[in-house]
């Protein structure tokens, strides 16, 4: 049974991470130097903001039933 909410869970942790926006290129252009703005504060809204915290909770589940199925 928790293992195949684990594997649900596990399934839409990587569809939920592949819809968020792509942070990386913008963290990668601090070798470079190209980018200004990647230290400027900026909240975010709206689909964005959903999709953050729906991956935390995501990624917060995944952990604890992986632990609960290293316990049993």
């Amino acid at each position: 049974m928790l293992e195949n909410i684990l594997l649900i869970i596990s399934i839409l942790l990587i569809a939920i991470v592949l819809l968020q926006g792509n942070k990386a290129s913008d963290a990668g252009q601090i070798i470079t130097g190209g980018n200004e703005n990647l230290f400027q504060h900026s909240k975010e809204r709206g689909l964005e903001l959903v999709i953050s915290r729906l991956t935390m909770v995501l990624g917060i589940l995944f952990f604890i039933i992986s632990f609960i199925l290293f316990l049993i």
